[in-house]
């Protein structure tokens, strides 16, 4: 085959590759190979051939073809990176990382292509090293591609979130060209959501996300959503979209309630989009719908059709923007009534999600116009297991590392919800209240290190922040036990581990603020029947804190009403949540059989964002501000006077934003 030339090679074999047939593709390589033992360009198609063996799982004779690749052309890269993919296959970290290293520091030339292959390389080192917890050389490494310039927002996005996870403040710290605009301009809605209580930033951000991130197509390709014949005369087909009915948080939250549907009135289809592993939590969901569906592996049009063959009138999104989401599916509109609710705590800021569940609490009167959806309120937004497994062995204090007779407060969200404003409040408790500790989950060790660096700086001796080892969920419930108070994070409160610490007992002091995120926590402890710790202010919490950490006795009594009430409280009662969800989703029948389906507000929400990235939200704990809208509204003032922008419902400067005043 030497006659063959190279063109006609890569062509021909790409076409079998993408034809499904990649053993032709190898055969033909492997036979250019053996008859063209001299051509100058040998090594291109060596790279190539090791690319189709290793698709079909030849791994052995993949690795042989890449390093003949790199020992006929060793500045030829290329074969470095596929190689490093194959050591991280087989699990050879240290191999991969050579490999990738090796690529980074080869920019000789400074071409397109070189720098491509360098970014490459730093992005698959940073992912490897951030699965083995090597967060500070992960965050490194998307610092690097950064630094080459016109980084992608995905790099961008996922260096804030790992400044984020490392306790790294400030955590928009001006990098390469991006000053703190153009890091908020890019921040991903989970980020920003843990960043600032800041609900018009939320809103943007996940606009933003949503217009420039998601893939979400510019037209429809497929027709809309027809509205549903029949309401009223049939069976509602409610559907339930996630990634994590299976042992994560939702999951356990979730494990009890679909039971409790309606079926003469309500039929239920599952659409799973989550890892393949079974679980007990995944099949105890499976078994309480009419129908589960796995879609992980059906890309978006698959989905998108088997959800329009079965007929869905109502699709709850309990993923948002979250990760494993199918927001692209979403925006294809699958169904006709599309609901954001559970699975990301804020706005979708998207223009296919009609509706946001919520409570009183979460979303009280007059918040509204922090929402591009329809607000819907539950009595209480979050559903909650009653037969939760509890492991019956509670280890004692001195095997957790705790004192015996001091006060435990205990916080076991993510160090992602640390926030310096925090930070100091909790050491000013542990210095006021002498002995006590604060019981942390633990994480990465760098962090865990970090956070007890800060505290000495703080003067509080390190030894005073003990960290949780990680547990099976039934063993980490029943070591609830040995806390005294549980201290909520804000601006992104304690949701899942809320629900934990209440359902077990331990009282949660909250703080909650102006955004979703940060409400949710009080809205479970009102729902639990401690509405006593819901605190108006910073200076409210800090000295709550103090006092009952100095007051044991009041803290018994308080676990006292938790266990006694646990029977009765709305937080613990799936089967009224379900009640009243159907009551919202007959309403939203009600607007599709009345064609008054919402339409999103999306007006002026790159401006918002522009707005936020001027604001310096670690300077300042957004939180309690009693200036919030008044800075929003200043700055939109000053825009609208050099260049008029057309007027929206939320903060305009005049009539409508007189109105909200009270509001905001």
């Amino acid at each position: 085959m030497p006659h063959v030339s190279l063109a006609e090679l890569l062509t021909t074999a790409q076409g079998f590759v993408q034809g499904g047939r990649p053993g032709l593709a190898a055969s033909l390589y492997r036979d250019w190979l053996g008859q063209a033992p001299e051509a100058p360009l040998r090594h291109i198609v060596c790279f190539n051939y090791g690319l189709v063996l290793s698709q079909l799982g030849d791994v052995g004779a993949a690795a042989a073809a890449f390093q003949e690749a790199i020992r006929l052309k060793p500045d030829f890269l290329p074969p470095f990176l596929a190689f490093g993919s194959l050591h991280e296959k087989l699990g050879s970290a240290v191999q991969a990382l050579g490999c990738w290293g090796h690529v980074a520091n080869s920019l000789a030339a400074v071409t397109g292509d070189a720098i491509q292959y360098k970014a490459t390389a730093l992005k698959q080192s940073a992912r490897l090293l951030e699965d083995s917890k090597r967060l500070g050389e992960a965050e490194a490494m998307l610092r690097g591609i950064i630094e080459l310039g016109q980084p992608p927002r995905d790099v961008v996005q996922h260096w804030l979130s790992l400044r984020q996870r490392q306790c790294r403040w400030p955590v928009a710290e001006p990098v390469g060209a991006l000053d703190r605009t153009a890091l908020l301009a890019a921040m991903a809605p989970l980020t920003a959501a843990n960043y600032a209580d800041d609900p018009l930033l939320h809103l943007a951000a996940a606009a933003a996300h949503c217009r420039l991130d998601s893939g979400q197509p510019k037209t429809l390709p497929f027709p809309p959503a027809p509205r549903p014949s029949g309401l009223g005369q049939r069976r509602l087909r409610i559907g339930y979209l996630s990634s994590d009915l299976r042992n994560h948080a939702i999951g356990y939250l979730m494990a009890d309630m679909l039971r409790h549907h309606d079926r003469g009135a309500f039929e239920i289809f599952a659409y799973y989009c989550g890892i393949a592993p079974e679980d007990g939590i995944k099949q105890r969901i499976r078994g309480q719908v009419e129908h589960w569906t796995s879609i992980a592996e059906m890309d978006d049009a698959a989905a998108f059709r088997r959800i329009r063959e079965d007929g869905i009138d109502i699709l709850v999104d309990i993923n948002g923007h979250t990760r494993s989401a199918r927001t692209r599916l979403l925006s294809l509109r699958p169904a006709p009534a599309i609901v954001n609710w559970l699975g990301y705590a804020g706005s979708m800021g998207s223009a296919f999600h009609h509706y946001i569940i919520a409570d009183p609490v979460i979303i009280p009167s007059g918040s509204e116009h922090y929402y591009s959806e329809k607000v819907l309120r539950l009595p209480c937004y979050q559903p909650t297991d009653p037969q939760r497994v509890v492991a019956a062995q509670v280890p004692s204090r001195e095997e957790a590392g705790l004192p015996e007779d001091a006060t435990v407060f205990c916080c076991f969200n993510g160090p992602q919800k640390i926030t310096p404003f925090l930070f100091r409040r909790w050491m000013e408790v542990l210095r006021q209240v002498p002995g006590s500790v604060l019981w942390l989950l633990k994480g990465a060790e760098e962090v865990d290190t970090r956070l007890k660096s800060l505290a000495a700086a703080e003067g509080i001796a390190p030894g005073r922040l003990v960290f949780a080892p990680l547990a099976d969920n039934p063993s980490h419930l029943a070591r609830y036990a040995l806390a005294d108070l549980f201290l909520d994070t804000t601006p992104y409160g304690a949701h899942t581990t809320a629900s934990d610490s209440l359902w077990m007992g331990v009282p949660v002091l909250t703080q909650p603020g102006r955004s979703f995120a940060s409400r949710v926590c009080a809205s479970l402890v009102t729902a639990a029947g401690l509405p006593e710790l819901v605190m108006g202010s910073a200076a409210e919490y800090l000295a709550t804190a103090i006092a009952l950490g100095r007051d044991r006795s009041l803290l018994a009594a308080l676990r006292r009403k938790l266990l006694e009430g646990r029977g009765t409280a709305l937080l613990f009662d799936p089967a009224r949540l379900v009640r009243a969800m159907e009551g919202l989703f007959r309403s939203i029948a009600a607007d599709l059989a009345a064609d008054e389906l919402p339409v999103p507000d999306l007006t002026n929400l790159e401006t918002y964002l522009e707005i936020a990235g001027e604001l310096d939200h670690e300077a300042v704990e957004f939180t309690g501000l009693a200036d919030y809208a008044a800075r929003y509204r200043a700055a939109l003032a000053a825009r609208h006077e050099f260049a008029p922008l057309p007027a929206d419902s939320r903060l305009w400067p005049g009539a409508a934003a007189a109105a909200l005043g009270a509001a905001a």
